[in-house]
C-alpha cells in the first residue's frame, strides 16, 4: 500500500498518471500549476477543462487524439490533482476564470477551441463570454460542452451551505479520504457516473478521493459554486457553441445542454444514448469523431442529434 499523505507528491504518486511524460509544472503569480501538453507546437491550442474532483487524467484517452491536430492543453484546476495555489484560492466560477486566464496569459497563446467536463464546461462558456482586457488573450473562437453543468444545483439553498460547511471544517477532507480508501465509497462514487471507464482511470480516482487535499479543493469549489446568473453568460456568447450530452447521465441531468443550446442561439447539440457522466473517457474515440465533424462545419446551424 502507497504512503497516504496530505497532498499528493509527483514522485511517489505520479507514478500511475496517466500521460507522464506529456506533464509539466508551470509557475504563474498565483498558482504552481501541473500541465499536460500534447501536439505539435505549431498547431492550433485547444484547452481542456475537467470537472469538480477529477484532474487532467480525466482527458488521458482523448487528449492524445485531438493532438492529432491540435496543441493540446491539460491543466489540473486550482487545488485539484497536483495543481497548488500559492496564495489563497478562488476556487469560485470568477476565481477559476482568473485563474485559468493567468495560466493562458503565462503560455502566451490564445486557446482556438476550449473544450469542457460538467463544471468545466462552465468555465469555458464564462471565458469566452469575457470581454474585459485581462482575458483578451484567453477568449477562445470554438466552445464544446460534454455534459456540462449550467443550471444550479436542484436544491441548491441547502447543498450549498452543507458544502460551506463540510469545506471549513478541517476534519471533513481527511474523514471522506479515509473512508475513500477503507470502505467501499470510492468505487460507489465512480459507479454513480454511469460510465464504465478503465482500470488506468479507477486507479487514479481512487488515488485523488483518497487524498486529502484534492478532496477540500472539490469541496472548495462545490461550496462557492453559484451559476445563478449564468444564462447571461450564455447570451455574451459571440458564437455558436457545441453541446455534447449523454441522456444516461445520472450526475448532471440532459436538461443542462438542452437549457444552453436554446439560450446560446444557434448552438448544436449532439446527443448519445448511452455513456454516462464520463462520457469523455469511456467512449473518446466517438467524442472525437464528434469533435472532429464540429470544426469541419465552421458555422453550425440548429441542433442536431447523433
Amino acid at each position: 500500500m502507497r504512503p497516504i499523505g496530505d497532498r499528493l507528491d509527483w514522485q511517489r504518486d505520479g507514478s500511475i498518471w496517466p500521460h507522464r511524460e506529456a506533464s509539466q509544472f508551470l509557475r504563474t503569480e498565483n498558482h504552481l500549476w501541473h500541465v499536460q501538453i500534447f501536439g505539435r507546437d505549431d498547431a492550433p491550442l485547444a484547452l481542456l477543462l475537467h470537472g469538480t474532483g477529477a484532474a487532467s487524467h480525466s482527458w488521458r484517452n482523448l487528449a492524445p487524439l485531438l493532438a492529432r491536430d491540435f496543441r493540446v492543453v491539460v491543466p489540473d484546476l486550482p487545488c485539484h490533482g497536483f495543481t497548488r495555489a500559492i496564495s489563497r484560492a478562488d476556487l469560485s466560477l470568477p476565481g477559476m476564470v482568473q485563474a485559468i486566464s493567468e495560466l493562458q496569459r503565462h503560455l502566451g497563446r490564445a486557446p482556438a477551441m476550449i473544450i469542457g467536463h460538467s463544471a468545466g464546461a462552465a468555465i469555458a462558456v464564462a471565458l469566452a463570454a469575457g470581454r474585459t482586457s485581462a482575458s483578451a488573450q484567453t477568449v477562445p473562437r470554438h466552445v464544446v460542452g460534454i455534459n456540462g453543468a449550467f443550471l444550479p444545483i436542484r436544491g441548491n439553498a441547502l447543498f450549498s451551505p452543507m458544502a460551506k460547511a463540510m469545506f471549513v471544517n478541517p476534519f471533513t477532507p481527511a474523514l471522506f479520504s479515509l473512508l475513500a480508501r477503507a470502505t467501499p465509497l470510492g468505487g460507489n462514487l465512480l459507479t454513480a457516473t454511469g460510465s464504465p471507464i478503465d482500470e488506468a482511470g479507477k486507479a487514479v480516482y481512487r488515488l485523488l478521493l483518497g487524498t486529502p487535499d484534492h478532496v477540500r479543493g472539490a469541496l472548495g469549489m462545490m461550496a462557492n459554486w453559484d451559476l445563478a446568473r449564468f444564462d447571461t453568460r450564455l447570451q455574451r456568447l459571440a458564437f455558436p457553441m457545441t453541446l455534447i450530452v449523454a441522456k444516461d447521465d445520472p450526475m448532471v441531468p440532459p436538461r443542462n445542454a438542452y437549457h444552453a443550446a436554446r439560450i446560446a442561439t444557434g448552438s448544436r447539440l449532439i446527443t448519445s444514448e448511452t455513456g454516462g457522466h464520463l462520457l469523455h473517457e469511456c467512449r473518446a474515440e466517438q467524442v472525437a469523431g464528434w469533435i472532429a465533424e464540429v470544426i469541419k462545419d465552421k458555422q453550425p446551424e440548429g441542433a442536431d442529434a447523433a
